[in-house]
């Protein structure tokens, strides 16, 4: 499978720094109402349901957090939780969403304008179902994060649900279809919050990150 290898040092730093106090910070309907840029920010995008906000409950150890902080309107908006050096922004989810096409189209347009317009956005983990792979609605983000010279790295979700064979063959195709994005990171990730694969990883990807950006 084309995942990185991290140092044991790596693993265990990431675990230190989710291990630390995570809360919420700021709830942003709006490119006007986005918070200072300070700390280093790490957003999770994906299509509604893929499970954002269930990844940052399992990578804080917090099974609330996303979920309780989150307003009556959350799909609408940006949620930020600061930790230690860094913060996590919970996107709105795009594509299918059981709300009106016009509130639909509001925050899919705020998901574009922050991605293209953030300086202190270190890095999108952009989440994909293991069941299903890249679909066309994943396209115009891919798009805006080449556009806008933004890091990302593809994050396969439930892959508990996928037999181990055919998950091989999703995470080759999505790391070939990445490869034609020039801002894309070439390795994927592979990880379930139902069984914990691939948590530890995605924590020693974010303390290699905030030690490269040291």
């Amino acid at each position: 499978m084309n995942e990185p290898d991290f140092t044991s040092e790596e693993l265990e730093t990431g675990r230190r720094l989710f291990a630390g106090a995570w809360d919420f910070a700021w709830a942003a309907s709006s490119i006007a109402t986005l918070p200072p840029m300070g700390e280093p920010e790490i957003a999770f995008a994906g299509r509604s349901n893929v499970g954002k906000s269930s990844l940052i409950n399992a990578l804080t150890g917090r099974n609330s957090l996303a979920r309780t902080s989150h307003t009556p309107g959350r799909t609408q908006e940006l949620i930020f939780f600061r930790g230690p050096g860094a913060t996590l922004v919970d996107m709105p989810g795009y594509g299918y969403a059981a709300a009106a096409k016009t509130k639909v189209k509001a925050w899919t347009a705020l998901i574009h304008a922050f991605l293209r317009g953030r300086q202190s956005l270190a890095r999108v983990y952009l989440l994909v179902d293991a069941r299903h792979g890249l679909k066309d609605t994943d396209d115009a983000v891919l798009a805006t994060l080449d556009e806008a010279a933004v890091s990302y790295q593809v994050v396969l979700t439930k892959v508990d649900q996928v037999k181990p064979a055919d998950l091989d063959a999703r995470i080759a195709a999505v790391a070939a279809a990445l490869a034609r994005h020039p801002a894309a990171f070439p390795d994927v990730l592979a990880t379930s919050v139902r069984t914990g694969t691939g948590i530890a990883e995605l924590r020693g990807a974010v303390a290699r990150l905030m030690a490269e950006r040291r």
